[in-house]
């Protein structure tokens, strides 16, 4: 399988530095293509700002899909809790054996291109501030605890915490579980576990003990506050939102001016068209049937080899991160393996542009 992409590794007061020296213009039209511009009718939508545009608002009848499937976006909510519900127990192992065990090189060479725990541009002598991380769809803990790792043990910092965030209970159970039989308690009590879904961060919940069957948002009553955290990531997860654009602008919400968004993700492999063949037949052909005879479950694995192909392009949610306020430097992505993966990173601004 090729390897990674070779690149300059940047610290992040380079990263900063380069995301203010270029913003990219916006082009709407992969993201109106992601749902449509209609208003939301819900009443329990909660209010946006005047400039947030319709297709950015949660609307839970508004049609988007679920694999190749059309569906409303209240509708994909619950069929991918069922998705990630009956995968939880296998998705660790089920992750390697459809990547050949290239999702770990991935998530160790994201982390390390974020170095949590050590910030340049803090202000005094020593850069290892305090720091709040939050993990989104997190599920099983292996970002968080590739972070907690980095910024305790590698840079010394212990002044670091994360908040793992998943729509999905039965995957936090996991991740809770994991990390009780893995981590130090030092790292432990570093940990946050909570149940929220992505497009409103305003209402979550502690992670209960049995788990529920799945989040009910009526039930949530604690709120991320504004400008409270300093590194948001999400891993693998994001493609399975109903509604990207109003996870985007929470992400947005929720960073402190300065703060930066980072995303790992399947991509496309358009640029290598016979690598992208093989890759194709791969995904559709095995992938299904590796969960079907390793977790008893086809369909489930159908979904997620769907879902890979409709996910936009490098350049497109390039553009739709740029839209929800954030600014990114050179081409706003990383390609890893061809392309197969692909690291995203934009940057809150810390003024408002003129």
């Amino acid at each position: 399988m090729p390897t990674l992409r070779s690149s300059a590794r940047l610290s992040r007061g380079q990263f900063q530095c380069q995301l203010q020296k270029r913003i990219r213009p916006f082009s709407s039209t992969s993201t109106r293509a992601l749902s449509s511009s209609s208003p939301s009718s819900n009443s329990n939508t909660p209010p946006r700002s005047s400039t947030t545009p319709d297709y950015a608002t949660p609307d839970p009848s508004r049609p988007t899909h679920f694999g190749f499937e059309t569906v409303t976006e209240a509708e994909k909510i619950q069929r991918v809790a069922g998705v990630f519900t009956s995968v939880a127990e296998s998705y660790d192992r089920m992750n390697d054996l459809m990547s050949f065990g290239w999702h770990r090189i991935w998530k160790d060479h994201f982390v390390s291109s974020l170095n949590p725990g050590f910030s340049p541009l803090t202000p005094g002598p020593d850069p290892r501030a305090p720091q709040h991380i939050l993990d989104i769809a997190g599920g099983t803990g292996d970002i968080a605890f590739r972070m907690l790792h980095t910024a305790h043990v590698v840079n010394a910092n212990p002044d670091v915490r994360v908040t793992i965030s998943d729509i999905n209970p039965a995957m936090l159970s996991v991740g809770r579980q994991r990390a009780q039989d893995q981590l130090p308690a030092s790292q432990q009590a570093a940990i946050t576990f909570v149940e929220a879904n992505a497009e409103d961060l305003t209402r979550t919940k502690p992670l209960t003990s049995p788990p529920a069957p799945f989040f009910d948002a009526s039930t949530a009553t604690n709120r991320i506050p504004d400008a409270s955290v300093d590194l948001y990531t999400v891993a693998f997860g994001i493609r399975n939102f109903s509604n990207i654009p109003a996870a985007l602008r929470e992400a947005h919400r929720v960073l402190k001016p300065g703060g930066i968004f980072a995303c790992l993700e399947f991509s496309k492999v358009d640029k290598h068209p016979l690598f992208n063949a093989v890759y194709k037949r791969w995904s559709f052909g095995a992938i299904p049937l590796i969960g079907q005879l390793v977790a008893g479950d086809r369909d489930s694995y159908q979904y997620l080899v769907e879902s890979i192909e409709r996910f936009p392009s490098q350049e497109d949610f390039r553009d739709m991160i740029v839209d929800a306020g954030f600014v990114v430097g050179g081409q706003g992505y990383e390609d890893l393996t061809g392309g197969i993966a692909a690291i995203h990173k934009g940057m809150k601004p810390r003024v408002k542009a003129a």
